[in-house]
């Protein structure tokens, strides 16, 4: 079957003559000699925002222009398209094709609703997922948008649980995994927590079809206030989360954790000292290309730790200052931005292979676009 994946060969005829794509010529280089693309949120120097496009050297091929601060993005790595959320509680999302070839669409949540900044596409790209807050009720539920209809929202299902954050599609393609937060939230009172002394956070699988609740993992009572965050799928189907700690700073809680749709949730066993560096955050995960390491983010620590997803055991580390977007740029290699307009490509063994600083400050997240196989 023929891959729809755009690649650089792709984007450069989409582009045209480099103004339809906004591509300048040396972004037009920058691409040219690139096979893998990144995609991040970004502040830019005149305070406006964007979605940055960055090549594996952490050079900046074209920019999105977003309306307010953005946070992750959705891709479909068959067709190339990607949409872009606003930081929570932002209600805009822009929805783009990596070549440029078509203006960037905006579009909204419910006025009942907002955005929590993340979101996944359909097995088939004809359907997006959102993780939203319907703040009335304080629940979480996930938006459907179809993506045909100009990504017209024809629907929503719960969470089962309060404050969603990351999403993501299994392997199956017929189920989402929902990382609950479990920190109620309201527009009104911006970005306060309301509930930190009864939270409960959660682990849930559902059904993209019928929106059933398939399984619901919660962490032991004493660590209620252990908010699960954001996942990462491991080559055996079994999903890692991240979490931020909302309790008392003396307590050191495990910060990492997986499990199973039909398993017991588990968290990873890290050495005190190692744990301690992360103080109490986990800003972005990622798995390795082969599904066999776990890469996870912490920007107050300034640390990126690699845990094998196999034992679950710590396999590494590599210091990146402010570090937290993290993606899989090769064997052994993940791409690290942080909020200081750092790009580095570091290593499970803790090298940092190459590094470049942008005049810009990314945002908590940092995605790859699939390149086109080679013919």
């Amino acid at each position: 079957m023929l891959s729809t994946a755009i690649d650089r060969r792709t984007l450069l005829a989409g582009a045209g003559a480099l103004v339809a794509s906004g591509l300048t010529p040396k972004g037009a280089l920058a691409l040219e000699r690139s096979e893998l693309l990144f995609l991040a949120a970004a502040r830019r120097p005149d305070q406006s925002y964007a979605i940055t496009i960055l090549s594996e050297r952490g050079e900046i091929v074209r920019e999105v222009p977003l309306p307010a601060r953005g946070h992750d993005l959705a891709i479909d790595g068959r067709t190339g398209r990607a949409v872009a959320f606003a930081r929570r509680p932002g209600t805009f999302a822009v929805a783009f094709d990596a070549a440029g070839t078509a203006e960037p669409l905006v579009f909204t949540a419910r006025p009942d609703r907002h955005f929590y900044g993340h979101g996944a596409f359909s097995a088939d790209g004809r359907v997006l997922y959102a993780s939203e807050n319907d703040f009335g009720a304080a629940r979480g539920v996930v938006g459907i948008y179809d993506v045909g209809a100009g990504y017209h929202r024809i629907g929503e299902f719960p969470t089962y649980g309060i404050g969603p954050h990351e999403l993501i599609l299994m392997p199956d393609g017929r189920t989402l995994a929902v990382a609950n937060g479990g920190i109620e939230t309201n527009p009104l009172y911006g970005r306060d927590k309301l509930n930190l002394a009864t939270m409960q956070p959660s682990l849930c699988f559902l059904d993209v079809a019928s929106g059933d609740l398939v399984a619901r993992h919660t962490l032991p009572t004493d660590l209620h206030q252990l908010s699960i965050r954001h996942l990462a799928a491991d080559a055996t189907g079994q999903v890692w989360f991240g979490t931020q700690w909302q309790g008392s700073e003396g307590e050191q809680p495990q910060l990492l954790g997986r499990a199973r749709v039909d398993g017991e949730i588990r968290l990873a066993d890290m050495p005190g000292a190692d744990l301690g560096m992360l103080r109490g955050y986990i800003g972005g995960m990622a798995a390795s290309g082969d599904g066999s390491v776990i890469a996870a983010s912490s920007p107050p620590g300034g640390v990126v730790v690699y845990l094998d997803a196999a034992s679950g055991k710590l396999v590494g580390r590599t210091g990146v200052m402010d570090g937290s977007g993290i993606r899989a740029a090769g064997t052994g290699r993940f791409m690290v931005s942080s909020g200081s307009g750092t790009v580095v490509e570091a290593t499970v063994g803790g090298e940092s292979l190459a590094a470049s600083t942008l005049p810009r400050n990314f945002d908590a997240h940092l995605r790859a676009l699939p390149a086109q196989p080679a013919a």
